[in-house]
Protein backbone atom coordinates (compact mmCIF):
# COMPACT_ATOMS: atom_id res chain seq x y z
CA UNK A 1 0.00 0.00 0.00
CA UNK A 2 1.01 3.33 -0.70
CA UNK A 3 1.51 6.22 1.95
CA UNK A 4 1.25 9.33 0.61
CA UNK A 5 2.34 12.36 2.27
CA UNK A 6 2.49 10.42 5.25
CA UNK A 7 -0.83 8.51 4.92
CA UNK A 8 -1.58 5.49 5.68
CA UNK A 9 -3.85 3.94 2.68
CA UNK A 10 -6.11 0.86 2.19
CA UNK A 11 -7.30 -2.11 5.20
CA UNK A 12 -6.19 -0.46 8.19
CA UNK A 13 -7.03 -1.95 11.58
CA UNK A 14 -8.25 -0.38 14.73
CA UNK A 15 -8.96 -3.11 16.92
CA UNK A 16 -8.09 -6.92 17.09
CA UNK A 17 -11.41 -8.17 16.15
CA UNK A 18 -11.09 -9.20 12.67
CA UNK A 19 -14.32 -7.11 11.88
CA UNK A 20 -12.65 -4.25 13.32
CA UNK A 21 -11.39 -2.17 10.36
CA UNK A 22 -11.79 0.44 7.84
CA UNK A 23 -10.70 0.72 4.24
CA UNK A 24 -9.49 4.17 3.87
CA UNK A 25 -9.24 5.18 0.12
CA UNK A 26 -7.33 9.18 -1.11
CA UNK A 27 -8.22 10.75 -4.55
CA UNK A 28 -5.37 12.73 -6.01
CA UNK A 29 -4.09 15.60 -4.35
CA UNK A 30 -5.76 17.35 -1.13
CA UNK A 31 -9.03 15.48 0.03
CA UNK A 32 -12.22 17.74 -0.07
CA UNK A 33 -12.76 15.75 3.61
CA UNK A 34 -13.30 12.67 4.32
CA UNK A 35 -16.78 10.84 3.96
CA UNK A 36 -16.79 7.34 6.65
CA UNK A 37 -19.07 4.76 4.69
CA UNK A 38 -21.42 2.90 7.03
CA UNK A 39 -22.78 -0.14 5.46
CA UNK A 40 -26.59 -1.72 5.77
CA UNK A 41 -27.61 -4.74 6.15
CA UNK A 42 -29.75 -4.51 9.40
CA UNK A 43 -26.80 -4.98 11.33
CA UNK A 44 -26.55 -8.75 10.07
CA UNK A 45 -23.27 -10.39 10.02
CA UNK A 46 -24.10 -11.73 6.62
CA UNK A 47 -23.52 -8.31 4.97
CA UNK A 48 -20.04 -6.63 5.00
CA UNK A 49 -18.16 -4.02 4.31
CA UNK A 50 -18.13 -4.69 0.47
CA UNK A 51 -21.30 -3.52 0.10
CA UNK A 52 -19.60 0.31 0.52
CA UNK A 53 -16.60 -0.34 -1.80
CA UNK A 54 -18.42 1.34 -5.05
CA UNK A 55 -19.55 4.40 -2.96
CA UNK A 56 -16.18 4.90 -1.41
CA UNK A 57 -14.73 4.41 -5.09
CA UNK A 58 -17.18 6.88 -6.24
CA UNK A 59 -16.24 9.55 -3.47
CA UNK A 60 -12.83 9.16 -4.04
CA UNK A 61 -13.41 10.17 -7.80
CA UNK A 62 -14.99 13.21 -6.98
CA UNK A 63 -12.14 14.28 -4.89
CA UNK A 64 -13.03 12.92 -1.41
CA UNK A 65 -11.13 10.59 1.36
CA UNK A 66 -13.19 7.27 2.12
CA UNK A 67 -13.50 5.72 5.21
CA UNK A 68 -15.02 2.75 4.54
CA UNK A 69 -15.96 1.30 7.82
CA UNK A 70 -16.13 -2.55 9.05
CA UNK A 71 -17.57 -3.03 12.69
CA UNK A 72 -19.14 -6.28 14.55
CA UNK A 73 -22.59 -7.73 13.83
CA UNK A 74 -24.97 -9.37 14.99
CA UNK A 75 -25.35 -13.45 14.03
CA UNK A 76 -23.36 -16.06 12.89
CA UNK A 77 -19.97 -16.35 10.98
CA UNK A 78 -17.62 -14.31 9.82
CA UNK A 79 -18.41 -10.76 11.44
CA UNK A 80 -20.50 -11.96 14.66
CA UNK A 81 -20.21 -10.67 17.83
CA UNK A 82 -22.23 -7.41 17.35
CA UNK A 83 -25.02 -6.13 18.95
CA UNK A 84 -25.18 -3.67 21.50
CA UNK A 85 -23.58 -2.18 22.89
CA UNK A 86 -20.04 -3.55 20.22
CA UNK A 87 -21.57 -2.90 16.95
CA UNK A 88 -21.68 0.90 18.61
CA UNK A 89 -18.25 0.22 20.80
CA UNK A 90 -16.72 -0.07 16.81
CA UNK A 91 -18.20 2.69 15.22
CA UNK A 92 -17.07 5.09 17.80
CA UNK A 93 -13.27 3.21 17.73
CA UNK A 94 -13.24 3.36 14.12
CA UNK A 95 -14.52 7.07 12.99
CA UNK A 96 -11.80 8.07 16.42
CA UNK A 97 -9.13 5.78 14.69
CA UNK A 98 -8.89 8.62 11.73
CA UNK A 99 -7.65 11.01 14.20
CA UNK A 100 -4.15 9.05 13.60
CA UNK A 101 -4.52 8.64 10.11
CA UNK A 102 -2.86 12.54 8.88
CA UNK A 103 -5.88 13.62 7.53
CA UNK A 104 -7.87 16.98 7.86
CA UNK A 105 -10.40 16.18 9.72
CA UNK A 106 -12.56 19.71 9.35
CA UNK A 107 -15.00 18.12 7.36
CA UNK A 108 -16.06 14.54 8.23
CA UNK A 109 -19.08 13.19 7.17
CA UNK A 110 -21.25 9.90 8.47
CA UNK A 111 -22.58 8.05 5.36
CA UNK A 112 -24.72 5.29 5.78
CA UNK A 113 -27.12 3.29 4.23
CA UNK A 114 -30.14 1.26 6.26
CA UNK A 115 -28.61 -0.03 9.10
CA UNK A 116 -25.85 2.06 8.28
CA UNK A 117 -27.88 4.99 8.64
CA UNK A 118 -29.13 4.74 11.64
CA UNK A 119 -25.02 4.44 13.18
CA UNK A 120 -24.36 7.18 11.15
CA UNK A 121 -27.32 9.55 12.69
CA UNK A 122 -25.87 8.15 16.10
CA UNK A 123 -22.44 8.40 15.35
CA UNK A 124 -23.12 12.42 15.32
CA UNK A 125 -23.99 11.95 19.10
CA UNK A 126 -22.28 9.64 20.56
CA UNK A 127 -19.88 11.34 23.28
CA UNK A 128 -23.44 12.19 24.95
CA UNK A 129 -23.34 9.05 26.73
CA UNK A 130 -19.59 8.19 27.12
CA UNK A 131 -18.22 7.37 24.17
CA UNK A 132 -15.32 8.38 23.26
CA UNK A 133 -15.52 11.31 20.27
CA UNK A 134 -11.67 11.84 19.41
CA UNK A 135 -13.52 13.13 15.47
CA UNK A 136 -16.57 14.85 15.80
CA UNK A 137 -18.92 14.10 12.91
CA UNK A 138 -19.83 17.60 11.16
CA UNK A 139 -22.26 16.09 8.94
CA UNK A 140 -24.61 13.23 8.54
CA UNK A 141 -26.55 11.84 5.22
CA UNK A 142 -28.17 8.73 5.96
CA UNK A 143 -29.48 6.91 3.27
CA UNK A 144 -33.27 4.98 3.41
CA UNK A 145 -31.86 5.04 7.22
CA UNK A 146 -32.90 3.04 10.73
CA UNK A 147 -33.79 5.92 12.45
CA UNK A 148 -36.51 5.21 14.74
CA UNK A 149 -36.09 2.33 16.50
CA UNK A 150 -39.08 1.72 18.56
CA UNK A 151 -41.03 1.93 15.26
CA UNK A 152 -38.86 -0.42 13.43
CA UNK A 153 -39.25 -3.03 15.86
CA UNK A 154 -43.00 -2.38 16.39
CA UNK A 155 -43.01 -2.97 12.44
CA UNK A 156 -40.68 -6.43 12.46
CA UNK A 157 -37.74 -4.33 9.76
CA UNK A 158 -35.58 -6.77 8.82
CA UNK A 159 -37.24 -9.72 10.70
CA UNK A 160 -36.96 -8.94 14.27
CA UNK A 161 -33.27 -7.03 13.64
CA UNK A 162 -33.84 -4.27 16.17
CA UNK A 163 -34.41 -6.83 18.97
CA UNK A 164 -31.36 -8.89 17.41
CA UNK A 165 -29.33 -5.51 18.14
CA UNK A 166 -30.53 -4.76 21.21
CA UNK A 167 -31.27 -8.02 22.87
CA UNK A 168 -34.81 -7.16 23.46
CA UNK A 169 -37.85 -4.82 22.16
CA UNK A 170 -36.91 -1.25 21.89
CA UNK A 171 -37.92 0.72 24.59
CA UNK A 172 -37.45 4.74 25.79
CA UNK A 173 -34.54 3.37 27.77
CA UNK A 174 -32.66 2.30 24.03
CA UNK A 175 -32.39 6.44 23.97
CA UNK A 176 -28.74 6.14 24.31
CA UNK A 177 -28.71 3.91 20.90
CA UNK A 178 -31.52 5.69 19.04
CA UNK A 179 -31.57 8.65 16.61
CA UNK A 180 -34.89 9.75 16.75
CA UNK A 181 -34.51 9.92 20.54
CA UNK A 182 -30.79 11.91 20.34
CA UNK A 183 -32.48 15.20 18.31
CA UNK A 184 -31.16 16.92 17.90
CA UNK A 185 -27.57 15.81 16.27
CA UNK A 186 -26.24 18.84 16.69
CA UNK A 187 -25.48 19.01 13.10
CA UNK A 188 -26.74 19.03 9.47
CA UNK A 189 -28.76 15.50 8.84
CA UNK A 190 -29.81 14.76 5.37
CA UNK A 191 -32.46 12.12 4.91
CA UNK A 192 -32.18 10.45 1.73
CA UNK A 193 -35.20 7.45 1.08
CA UNK A 194 -36.60 6.01 -2.20
CA UNK A 195 -40.18 6.73 -2.43
CA UNK A 196 -40.78 3.09 -3.12
CA UNK A 197 -38.82 1.34 -0.63
CA UNK A 198 -40.32 -1.72 0.80
CA UNK A 199 -37.74 -2.89 3.31
CA UNK A 200 -37.29 0.38 5.60
CA UNK A 201 -40.20 2.38 4.89
CA UNK A 202 -39.41 6.28 4.17
CA UNK A 203 -42.03 7.10 6.94
CA UNK A 204 -38.34 6.11 9.10
CA UNK A 205 -36.83 9.25 7.54
CA UNK A 206 -39.63 11.51 7.81
CA UNK A 207 -40.33 10.69 11.37
CA UNK A 208 -37.23 11.46 11.85
CA UNK A 209 -36.86 15.22 9.86
CA UNK A 210 -40.12 15.78 12.16
CA UNK A 211 -38.68 15.42 15.31
CA UNK A 212 -35.63 16.83 14.64
CA UNK A 213 -36.73 20.38 13.42
CA UNK A 214 -39.16 20.01 16.14
CA UNK A 215 -36.12 19.86 18.53
CA UNK A 216 -34.81 22.82 17.02
CA UNK A 217 -32.29 20.76 14.91
CA UNK A 218 -31.11 20.98 11.28
CA UNK A 219 -32.64 18.21 8.62
CA UNK A 220 -33.97 17.41 5.78
CA UNK A 221 -36.00 14.50 4.05
CA UNK A 222 -34.86 14.59 0.62
CA UNK A 223 -37.46 12.13 -1.21
CA UNK A 224 -35.55 10.31 -4.13
CA UNK A 225 -37.37 7.96 -6.92
CA UNK A 226 -36.65 3.85 -6.43
CA UNK A 227 -36.31 1.33 -3.91
CA UNK A 228 -34.61 0.60 -0.66
CA UNK A 229 -30.87 0.00 -2.66
CA UNK A 230 -31.52 3.16 -5.44
CA UNK A 231 -29.91 5.57 -2.95
CA UNK A 232 -26.98 3.52 -3.02
CA UNK A 233 -26.39 2.48 -6.84
CA UNK A 234 -23.24 5.59 -8.03
CA UNK A 235 -24.99 5.44 -11.09
CA UNK A 236 -28.31 6.23 -10.23
CA UNK A 237 -30.15 10.15 -9.92
CA UNK A 238 -30.37 9.12 -6.36
CA UNK A 239 -26.88 9.14 -5.74
CA UNK A 240 -26.54 12.27 -7.67
CA UNK A 241 -28.59 13.94 -5.33
CA UNK A 242 -26.50 12.80 -2.56
CA UNK A 243 -23.54 14.15 -4.64
CA UNK A 244 -24.94 17.33 -4.58
CA UNK A 245 -25.49 17.53 -0.94
CA UNK A 246 -21.86 16.45 -0.75
CA UNK A 247 -20.92 19.35 -2.57
CA UNK A 248 -22.24 21.68 -0.44
CA UNK A 249 -20.24 20.42 2.69
CA UNK A 250 -16.83 20.32 1.13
Amino acid sequence: MSEPEGRAEGRLDYGSDPSQYGELSLPEGDPRGVVVVIHGGFWKAAYDASLGRPLAAALVARGWAAWNLEYRRVGAGGGAGGGAPATFDDVAAGIDHLAGLGLDLTTVVALGHSAGGHLAAWAATRGRDGWPQRVPVTAVVSQAGVLDLRSADADGLGDGAVRALLGHAATAADAPYDPIQRVPAGVPVWCVHGRDDDVVPPSQSAAYVQAARAAGGEAELVEVDGDHFVVIDPDSPAWTRIVGILDTLG
